[in-house]
C-alpha cells in the first residue's frame, strides 16, 4: 500500500472559478505574445516543428529565438500529460500515488541548500542567580558535506510526517566534482532513506549512470518503470519567460527517458515577475505551461509534476522574503491552476526568513505549512528544515517541523460524525444530564484508546520553562541512532563496480570492515 498522505476534503481556494479561467486565458496571451526567448536550439527546432512560430533574435552574445506557442500546442500537451503520478520507493509502501484531481498532500524535504547548521548546547550560570544554570543553544554554519546528506536522509526516513525526501544540502566536499557529484548525492540518499528520491541534476552527462542505478537498486528497467525510485526537478524556464540552455537539455532527456520530472518555475513577484497576484500567477502558469508542452513533445506521456515557487521580493533589500503573506498567497493560487488541469502539484510551504531556529521560524513557517496544506497541493516541498530563505538547512528544524505536520495532520482528519455518533452521543448527554457530578470523565478512557484524541506537543516544557529547542535536540540524536535500511550488500558493490566516481567512504559495508 501506498503512503496515505493526508486527504484535504474541501480545499481552500482564494480564486474564483471565473478568476482561474481568466489566469489561464492570460497565460495563453503571454505564451503567444510575447512568447518565450529559448537559449536551446533543440527545444526551439522541437517547438517550431510543431507549429510554434520562431523568430531569430540577433544580435546577441548567444544563439536565441522567440517563440510564440500556439494554445492547441498547449492544450494537446495538457491532455497527454498523466494526470496521475507514481513516485516509487525502495519500500513500495513508501510509494506516493499523486492523482491531480483528489487533493491528497504528500510533505517533502527540500531544497538544496550551501550551508549546513550544526547545533549544539552550552550551559551557562544565570548572573542574577549562580545556583541556575541554563542550557543555551549555540548554532554554527558551514558549508554541506556528502556525509551531512546522509545524516539528512537517516534523519528523515525516521520522520513519521515526511513522505518523501529531495535532498535538502548542496554536497561541498573537495573531492566532489561536476562529474560525480549526481551520483554521490542520489546514492548517498538513496542508501540512507527507503522513501522516494527526488533531486536536480548537475550534469547531463550523469544521467545515464543514475539511471543505472536506480535500475539496479530496483531490480531492471521493467521494475523501475513500474517502481520509479527516482524523479528529478528542472527549473528549464529562468524567469521572466526564458528558456534557459543546460537545464533544458536535462528536462528533455529525463522525459525520453519517461522519468517522473517536475516543470519548476520560481519567479520572485517585484523583480522578475510583477508584484500584482494576478500578474505573477498568469506568468508563472505559462512558464510551467510552456515546460510541459515542452515535455510532452519529447516524450508524449512522460509524468510531469505542475512546479511551483513563486515568492515575493523583500522591498527594502530584493531578497526572496518566504515569510510574506503574499508569498503563501501566490502558493495557493498555483495549485488551484494545477487542479484546473489536473495536474499534480509540486508546491512550496514552510521556508522562512529567519536564519535560526525560533519564535520567527515557527511563526513564519507554520503560517504557511497550514494555509499551503489546506489548499490541497499533491506534493508539498521545502517543508522540513530550510532557514534563511532556502540557503540553510538545520536537521534540528526539520525535527521541530515534523512534530508540527503532526499537529496539522491530525486536525484534518475528517470528523467521525454519522447517525451512531449522534445516537451514541445523545446517550452520553442523557446519562451525564441525570447524575449529580454532570461530568463526562468516564467517557474520556475509551477516547484515549480509540487514538481520537490528539498528544501531548512532543516537546512541552515543564509550565515554567521553554525547553523546545534542548528536548528537539534529544529528539534529533535519538533518531540518528535509529537504524537505517541500507542498500542490500550484493547490490551496493555492483553499483561500486559500475559507477564511475562514488566516492568509497559512502560505502557502509566497506567501512565497517576496516572499524
Amino acid at each position: 500500500m501506498p503512503r496515505e498522505g493526508i486527504l484535504v476534503h474541501t480545499p481552500y481556494e482564494r480564486m474564483t472559478k471565473e478568476q482561474v479561467l481568466q489566469v489561464h486565458e492570460a497565460s495563453i496571451q503571454i505564451l503567444t505574445a510575447p512568447g518565450l526567448i529559448s537559449f536551446n536550439r533543440e527545444a526551439t527546432e522541437m517547438l517550431q516543428s510543431n507549429g510554434a512560430d520562431v523568430t531569430s533574435i540577433s544580435p546577441s552574445d548567444h544563439p536565441c529565438w522567440q517563440v510564440r506557442i500556439p494554445e492547441k500546442l498547449v492544450l494537446q500537451a495538457l491532455a497527454n500529460a498523466p494526470k496521475t503520478v507514481k513516485l516509487g520507493a525502495r519500500n513500495e509502501d513508501n510509494s506516493l500515488i499523486m492523482n491531480g484531481e483528489e487533493p491528497r498532500v504528500y510533505f517533502v524535504s527540500g531544497s538544496e541548500t550551501n550551508i549546513w547548521l550544526d547545533v549544539d548546547f552550552q550551559a551557562y550560570t544565570k548572573k542574577s542567580d549562580p545556583s541556575t544554570e541554563v542550557m543555551v543553544p549555540e548554532f554554527h554554519p558551514r558549508r554541506g558535506t556528502v556525509l551531512d546528506l546522509c545524516q539528512a536522509a537517516h534523519v528523515c526516513e525516521h520522520l513519521d510526517t515526511l513522505d518523501a525526501f529531495i535532498r535538502p544540502v548542496n554536497i561541498q566536499d573537495k573531492d566532489i566534482t561536476e562529474d560525480n557529484k549526481d551520483v554521490n548525492k542520489y546514492f548517498a540518499s538513496l542508501n540512507n532513506t527507503t522513501k522516494h528520491v527526488m533531486a536536480g541534476l548537475t550534469n547531463l552527462k550523469q544521467l545515464d549512470n543514475l539511471v543505472c542505478m536506480a535500475e539496479l537498486i530496483a531490480g531492471g528497467r521493467k521494475e523501475l518503470k513500474e517502481n520509479p525510485i527516482i524523479s528529478f526537478i528542472t527549473c528549464l524556464v529562468k524567469s521572466p519567460l526564458q528558456f534557459v540552455e543546460d537545464t533544458t537539455d536535462t528536462m528533455i532527456e529525463v522525459c525520453r527517458r519517461g522519468l517522473p520530472v517536475v516543470v519548476s518555475s520560481a519567479p520572485q513577484a517585484g523583480s522578475t515577475a510583477p508584484i500584482k497576484e494576478d500578474g505573477i500567477i498568469a506568468q508563472i502558469n505559462a512558464e510551467v505551461l510552456a515546460g510541459i508542452t515542452l515535455g510532452q513533445l519529447a516524450n508524449a506521456g512522460t509524468p510531469m509534476l505542475y512546479g511551483s515557487v513563486p515568492v515575493r521580493a523583500r522591498m527594502d533589500t530584493l531578497d526572496d522574503s518566504y515569510g510574506a503573506p503574499e508569498s503563501v498567497q501566490y502558493n495557493i493560487d498555483c495549485v488551484q491552476m494545477a487542479r484546473f488541469y489536473k495536474l499534480p502539484c509540486y508546491s512550496t510551504a514552510g521556508v522562512c526568513d529567519t536564519k535560526t531556529p525560533g519564535t520567527q521560524s515557527s511563526v513564519e513557517r507554520l503560517f504557511s505549512d497550514i494555509l499551503v496544506t489546506l489548499s490541497g497541493p499533491q506534493y508539498l516541498h521545502c517543508a522540513y528544515g530550510l532557514l534563511d530563505g532556502n540557503s540553510t538547512f538545520c536537521l534540528l528544524q526539520a525535527v521541530l517541523d515534523d512534530a508540527h505536520f503532526q499537529m496539522i495532520r491530525f486536525f484534518l482528519r475528517p470528523p467521525r460524525t454519522s447517525q451512531s455518533e449522534i445516537d451514541e452521543t445523545l446517550r452520553q448527554i442523557r446519562e451525564v444530564a441525570a447524575t449529580p457530578q454532570k461530568l463526562y470523565i468516564s467517557y474520556i478512557r475509551p477516547m484515549l484508546r480509540s487514538g481520537q484524541l490528539s498528544t501531548p506537543y512532543p516537546f512541552e516544557g515543564d509550565g515554567e520553562t521553554d525547553n523546545v529547542l534542548a528536548l528537539a535536540y534529544e529528539r534529533m540524536n535519538q533518531l540518528l541512532s535509529e537504524p537505517v535500511e541500507h542498500i542490500d550488500a550484493a547490490t551496493t558493490s555492483r553499483i561500486f563496480e559500475e559507477m564511475p566516481g562514488l566516492l568509497p567512504r559512502l560505502n557502509v559495508y566497506e567501512e565497517r570492515k576496516k572499524q
